[in-house]
């Protein structure tokens, strides 16, 4: 229990960094997929930039997950479709719902006790997938 404790408080102060910085606001999500701002462009492309990062300091320094394996990013199959597919589905579910499934979790934190509305679909669409998952492209 006392190891999980760490990444607990790293998940803390991610959703503060995440409320501080607005990315969890719903009219910055709104501006971005209006073209309106760069704010949320600024923070995704910050998101990525660190993460590719981490993940070669992770490498070459041979970072063990928290099940002691060493952390490995398996590459991924090749394809098209899918990937416009999977990405039209998210995108339309984060523009109608005006958060992604981590933030969803931070808003509660805020106190926007209408998230777990999301949550809920949320959960209902992963359930869905789950039963759908042998007839989708993949």
């Amino acid at each position: 229990m006392g190891k999980f404790i760490k990444f607990f408080v790293v998940g803390i102060l991610f959703g503060i960094v995440l409320v501080k910085s607005e990315a969890v606001s719903w009219y910055r999500i709104f501006e971005m997929f209006k073209f309106q701002s760069f704010h949320m462009y600024g923070i995704i492309g910050t998101a990525v930039g660190t993460g590719i990062i981490l993940l070669l300091i992770a490498k070459f320094k041979n970072v063990k997950t928290i099940e002691g394996s060493f952390l490995r990013v398996p590459l991924k199959d090749r394809g098209f479709t899918r990937y416009i597919i999977g990405g039209t589905i998210f995108g339309l579910g984060w523009a109608l719902s005006g958060a992604c499934p981590g933030p969803m979790y931070i808003l509660i934190g805020t106190g926007a006790f209408s998230v777990l509305i999301l949550i809920a679909a949320a959960l209902l669409g992963t359930y869905a997938y789950g039963l759908l998952k042998d007839k989708l492209p993949h």
